[in-house]
């Protein structure tokens, strides 16, 4: 029997496929063809970054891309700036989401 002691393994973290997943979806909604998942921060504003000009059509929909992909509802334009501030802030919104039926 061939254990690995878990001792002689480093707690490497398990990457988040979350933040992926959400940048994937930009991409596809708003087919920003040139852009790659790894070019778009985690951290950076989603709508009025200078780096990729998504305006407030651009944030209607990503919103409904979102609501479909996720199951979830996102309630008036108030709720759906905070949701897309960052790639972040959109992941710990869908975190705090209650799963649909």
């Amino acid at each position: 029997m061939s254990a690995i002691s878990s001792a002689a393994q480093p707690d490497l973290p398990i990457p988040d496929p979350l933040p992926l997943r959400l940048k994937l979806l930009i991409i596809a909604t708003l087919k920003l063809d040139d852009v790659r998942p790894e070019e778009i921060p985690d951290d950076e504003p989603l709508i009025g970054s200078p780096r990729f000009g998504l305006d407030s059509l651009d944030a209607l929909e990503l919103v409904l891309a979102i609501e479909q992909e996720f199951g979830v509802k996102i309630g008036n334009s108030e709720e759906s700036r905070r949701a897309l501030g960052t790639v972040n802030t959109l992941a710990a919104y869908l975190r705090s989401c209650p799963v649909a039926a």
